[in-house]
């Protein structure tokens, strides 16, 4: 076998991912052995497991969850006896989880004071929109959120991701104060490295540069220890949640974001990740279609306070204080219209993603218009879609032909072959995959970001404009 293939087989067995799943089945191992172990007190466990099944039914139900929750741990307990109910107390009693969700909480708390509200702003939306006043005024008020609507600012649409790329550069290198870069996937190519490329630059003429990924939405896109070499650049940067060796609950929290904040003057959000694909440099999956938007003018600075939240979650240095990075200067918007970036995550009740397609939903009067990846929708949500529709809405929806998880794709279908039966229009993007989320309602109000269903809840945000 020649060199540069041992190499190559070195590099795979020795990667971070095949270690931790190696570790991983070797736990599960132990734990089916110990179990086997004490097979002549199966009667006593038995009746034990059976027990702590029937507890996690009675704590599961009499939770204060949705009902779609309550029925995800329901089903599996009810199906699997023996180990559900054991499940259940694992996952509700992860003292590390809950650790960390205290952190979030604390620091969201923090940072919603440091973007003050326009009163004024507020008032011309309840006079000019009050069928969309109580979305915006939701996600404004409630405690742990408490984002900003704002005027003064300009927004241009990407309806591709090769479109938003250039400008992505273009701002990169105007950058005089800080460049924040927060991806849930970033990949070794040519796009990266174009950004990397200026990135470096910044960072030698003093310019504050942080880089944060998702640990596992990387995994394979990047070494294991790039951090490190980043950091040699003069780059500040984080995995976020890097997968370990161990079964944890934790790593179901994810960092879905791609946000990129430039002087907390510009900022760019959507679904587009930091790798050749979304751009279409490569074509896995056929045409990558994809969308973006980028803020210039006073909504920009929202989005250095949320990279600057999660940043904080795992650092351990002194508070960060949002306000030290607040761009001092004016900016006069050629646009109208109103802005309000937002951000979401599982550390509370609030499932502000969720209540904010949900309003645009029961609100429309003549269309919604919605793109998505991964069509799965829990009851209320199919609810909503198909109620609007029936009360002469047009409803439509667009999901990829060609899928880049086939499990998510089949549930998709499932889901749109109900809702077709009920009057509500879905299509597929036949020259590849759409990976963009897009709300669109009446010619009033959109959302463009990185929420990808409402069965999943992780770290995201979008913008949502009256």
């Amino acid at each position: 076998m020649p060199k540069r293939h041992l190499r190559k087989l070195r590099r795979v067995l020795f990667s971070q991912a095949v270690i931790v799943v190696f570790l991983m089945i070797f736990q599960l191992t132990v734990l089916f052995g110990a179990v086997l172990m004490a097979r002549e007190y199966v009667v006593f466990l038995d009746a034990l497991l059976f027990l702590v099944s029937t507890m996690a039914v009675i704590s599961a139900v009499n939770s204060d969850k949705d009902p779609t929750y309550k029925l995800a741990w329901v089903v599996p307990i009810t199906i699997f006896p023996l180990f559900g109910g054991l499940f259940y107390f694992y996952v509700q009693g992860q003292t590390v989880t809950r650790k960390f969700f205290h952190r979030v909480k604390y620091i969201d708390k923090t940072f919603t004071g440091a973007i003050p509200q326009s009163e004024e702003v507020l008032e011309e939306i309840r006079s000019s929109f009050p069928h969309r006043f109580g979305t915006v005024n939701f996600t404004h008020r409630n405690e742990f959120v408490g984002y900003s609507v704002f005027k003064n600012t300009d927004v241009k649409y990407y309806p591709y991701g090769e479109d938003f790329w250039p400008d992505l550069l273009d701002a990169l290198e105007a950058a005089e104060k800080y460049i924040f870069l927060e991806y849930f996937i970033i990949g070794l190519g040519e796009m990266w490295n174009t950004v990397l490329d200026i990135l470096k630059r910044k960072a030698a003429q003093g310019v504050d540069v942080r880089v944060m990924y998702d640990g596992v939405g990387s995994l394979l896109q990047i070494p294991k220890r790039y951090p490190v070499e980043l950091v040699r650049y003069g780059i500040k940067c984080k995995a976020f949640m890097p997968l370990v060796p161990f079964l944890s609950t934790l790593q179901n929290n994810r960092d879905h974001r791609k946000i990129a904040v430039i002087d907390g003057k510009v900022a760019f959000n959507g679904g587009v990740n930091l790798a050749d694909e979304y751009v279409n440099l490569t074509s896995p999956y056929g045409c990558w279609k994809d969308t973006a938007v980028r803020l210039t003018g006073d909504a920009a600075f929202s989005f250095a306070a949320i990279f600057l939240q999660m940043w904080q979650i795992t650092e351990r240095k002194k508070q960060i204080d949002p306000a030290d990075f607040k761009p001092d200067w004016e900016y006069k918007a050629k646009s109208g219209g109103y802005i309000m970036p937002y951000a979401d995550a599982p550390n509370d009740d609030y499932q502000v993603g969720e209540f904010v397609y949900s309003d645009i939903i029961n609100k429309a009067r003549r269309y919604v218009h919605i793109t998505s990846p991964y069509l799965i929708l829990d009851n209320s949500m199919k609810t909503a879609l198909v109620n609007a529709a029936r009360s002469g809405v047009d409803v439509k929806l667009i999901i990829p032909a060609k899928p880049d998880h086939w499990y998510a794709y089949y549930v998709a279908l499932e889901d749109a072959r109900e809702l077709i039966e009920k009057g509500v229009e879905v299509y597929e993007f036949t020259p590849g995959f759409i990976h963009a989320k897009n709300f669109c309602s009446d010619d009033e109000v959109a959302v463009v970001g990185h929420a990808i269903d409402q069965g999943r809840r992780g770290r995201r945000g979008g913008q949502h404009k009256p």
